[in-house]
C-alpha cells in the first residue's frame, strides 16, 4: 500500500486511510459491465517524526520551509559527529541544498550514497508535493498526480465481479504485479496477457483489442506500464 506522509493540511485530511480515485475504473466498470469498482487506497500517515518513512509528502506550499528546516538541522548535527570523509562530503551536499531551500528528493545519488544515509530520518528524501490549503485543486485529481510522482504506476484487472486497480512501483515487473493481487497467483505464475487502457477503450472490446493484435502475451519479466489491463495465467 502507498503511504502519503501529510504536513500542515489537517483542514484536508482525516483519518488513516484515503482512496486515489482513478477514473479509468469508471470506464473500464463500463465497458466490462462489473458489479462494482476498486480504486486504490493510500495509508496517511501525519507524525511529523514518521514522515521519513512515506513514500512521498503531501503538504501546504507554505509549510515547505519548515520541512527544510527539520531536515537542515538533522544535517548538522550529523556533521558534527560524523566521522567518515564520504559522509561528511555528501553531507555538506545536503546542507548546500536545502541552504537555498532546495528539497533533497532533487538531488541524485549514487548507490553508494544512498547506502551512507540508509536509515537517515530525513523528511524531504522523498518527493514533496504542494498545494494551497487556503485554495486546494480538486482532491482526486492532487491524490492521482501524488501518487504518480511518488513512484506509482496502476495496473488494473477487470471481471464479472469487480474493475480493480491495483498500485505498483515504477519499474516494476508482470511477475510482481501478480504478487499484488495474490501470493498464489505469483507462485503459480505462466503468462500475462497484457492490453494498455488507451488500446482497449479505442478498440471497445476485448476480443476486439485480440483481434487487432493489441493484446500481448507477456513473461514474468515484462516492466508494467501504467494503464495496462492484464490477465494473468498460473498453474494451480
Amino acid at each position: 500500500m502507498a503511504k502519503f506522509g501529510i504536513y500542515g493540511l489537517d483542514n484536508i485530511f482525516s483519518g488513516s486511510k484515503i482512496t486515489v480515485v482513478d477514473r479509468r475504473v469508471d470506464k473500464l466498470k463500463d465497458l466490462f459491465k462489473s458489479a462494482k469498482k476498486v480504486y486504490i487506497e493510500a495509508e496517511l500517515i501525519y507524525e511529523q517524526a514518521k514522515l521519513s518513512e512515506a513514500d512521498g509528502i503531501i503538504a501546504d506550499k507554505n509549510a515547505k520551509v519548515d520541512l527544510i528546516l527539520s531536515d537542515l538541522e538533522f544535517v548538522e548535527t550529523r556533521l558534527s559527529r560524523a566521522e567518515d570523509a564520504k559522509e561528511k562530503e555528501l553531507l555538506n551536499k545536503f546542507k548546500a541544498r536545502l541552504e537555498k531551500e532546495d528539497l533533497l528528493f532533487c538531488e541524485t545519488l549514487s548507490d553508494a550514497e544512498k547506502k551512507i544515509i540508509a536509515g537517515f530520518q530525513l523528511v524531504t528524501l522523498r518527493p514533496v508535493y504542494l498545494i494551497d490549503k487556503e485554495n486546494p485543486p480538486d482532491k482526486d485529481d492532487f491524490l492521482l498526480k501524488a501518487y504518480n510522482e511518488f513512484g506509482y504506476i496502476s495496473f488494473f484487472t477487470v471481471g464479472d465481479k469487480d474493475s480493480h486497480a491495483w498500485p505498483l512501483k515504477k519499474g516494476q515487473t508482470a511477475w510482481d504485479a501478480a504478487g499484488a493481487i495474490h501470493s498464489d497467483i505469483q507462485r503459480g505464475f505462466i503468462r500475462a496477457e497484457v492490453v494498455h487502457y488507451d488500446d482497449l477503450i479505442k478498440s471497445g472490446h476485448l476480443n476486439e483489442a485480440r483481434n487487432s493484435g493489441l493484446l500481448k502475451l507477456e513473461n514474468k519479466d515484462y516492466i508494467v506500464q501504467d494503464g495496462d489491463w492484464m490477465l494473468i495465467r498460473c498453474s494451480k
